[in-house]
């Protein structure tokens, strides 16, 4: 009999050092901020961007991941809350990116100079794609604007850690030649004076972004998650603000591609979301991520942390999403062919301190997948709308 369970958070053997935290972004535990006070290298922040509109999260179905609908006074308090907190995690070599486009641009940049200090502005990063439809009612939008600010004048940035190989496209009519070792050059002349540019030397970004494509339907990339941001843009940030070991953070986790792209490049992450499609996206990415490079168990467990004793559930009877069949020491856990809510994620593992700690999961059930639940073990169901629920088998 399998009997539900109220847990406090999860544990998983792969994603990467890191800690997720199902809140809100303005409301995270004193405790939270007690513990990472000082410390943080590098925060980007995706939050809504004042639309007015709801956005989407389509896995198995499609299932509302958020609104963005709050009255502007109300956007801007909740994200001066949110400065504010970051401003307080910055450690003081850090520095901060708040992406965002023409709609709170403005108004967000005032609120940084107070926050922050008008001389701490960096850069306004532009970020330009080519995605998407054109208008014929104005000039098409096609950029969103990054808010690059330090916390302090002791910021760490390298730009040479972004840096691509300058290519064989040729530039402004300049001669391409080979020079004594073989490298291949292009070459101008002026003021009686010769200029070299050579293939292989890196090239570093102004402050127009324009190599980064927004992903297209079909990338593979993509996670169903309506505003998910190309993984490339996150490593340029990464790279340039922060070293391998440093924290980095993402208080609007959405489809979790900070904390995917800081796990890959060596760092810990430090991310939350108060939505269950983001959680429920998050989790699975950066389990799925951590698989594909860890050819071992991982010792980088990937935790969640729920700041609620009892987490948005929906999951209330296992059997609207699995078949339970008794076996010796245990049970097999099957998902059907059809009927029930759907199953989108599986795992089974203990509960240790209120925490469940995953010992074996699937990531994407299909029918007739199987897992097997020893007796006194933690079964945790997400259904296709995303809802969760933790039940333990019992003798």
């Amino acid at each position: 009999m399998l009997k539900r369970t109220i847990v406090s958070g999860e544990q998983h053997r792969f994603g990467g050092s890191g800690v997720m935290y199902s809140a809100r972004s303005e409301s995270l535990p004193d405790g939270v901020l007690a513990e990472y006070a000082g410390k943080v290298r590098v925060i980007y922040l995706d939050p809504p961007f004042g639309s007015g509109g709801a956005f989407e999260f389509k896995d198995k179905s499609a299932v509302r991941a958020y609104d963005d609908k709050q009255s502007e006074a109300d956007y801007l308090a909740m994200m001066r809350r949110v400065l504010s907190v970051c401003r307080d995690l910055l450690s003081p070599s850090g520095s901060i990116y708040l992406h965002i486009d023409y709609r709170m641009s403005g108004k967000l940049r005032m609120l940084m100079d107070e926050l922050f200090g008008e001389g701490n502005l960096m850069n306004e990063i532009i970020w330009s794609y080519r995605s998407g439809g054109r208008s014929v009612r104005h000039y098409s939008r096609k950029h969103d604007t990054i808010l690059f600010y330090r916390k302090t004048k002791d910021v760490y940035f390298d730009i040479t850690k972004t840096g691509v190989p300058r290519g064989n496209t040729r530039r402004n009519h300049m001669k391409r030649r080979a020079d004594e070792d073989g490298r291949i050059y292009f070459s101008i002349r002026s003021g009686g004076k010769e200029y070299r540019y050579y293939e292989d030397d890196p090239v570093y970004p102004s402050d127009v972004w324009d190599d980064i494509e927004h992903l297209h339907q079909r990338d593979p990339e993509r996670t169903g998650f309506a505003t998910q941001k190309p993984e490339a843009l996150l490593r340029r940030i990464i790279a340039a603000s922060s070293e391998e070991g440093d924290v980095v953070c993402d208080l609007f986790s959405g489809s979790g591609t900070a904390a995917v792209v800081a796990a890959a490049m060596g760092r810990r992450f430090l991310t939350c979301d108060c939505g269950q499609a983001a959680l429920f996206a998050s989790r699975r990415r950066l389990i799925e991520a951590g698989r594909s490079t860890e050819l071992f168990e991982s010792d980088r467990p990937f935790t969640i942390l729920y700041t609620d004793p009892e987490p948005v559930t929906g999951v209330e009877d296992p059997g609207s999403c699995v078949v339970v069949t008794p076996a010796l020491g245990g049970s097999f856990v099957t998902v059907p062919g059809e009927g029930g809510a759907g199953c989108a994620f599986l795992a089974s593992g203990r509960v240790e301190n209120g925490v469940f700690v995953a010992e074996d999961c699937i990531t994407r059930p299909k029918k007739n997948d199987e897992l097997f639940i020893a007796n006194g073990r933690t079964l945790h169901i997400v259904d296709s709308g995303c809802r969760q629920g933790f039940f333990t088998l019992e003798e």
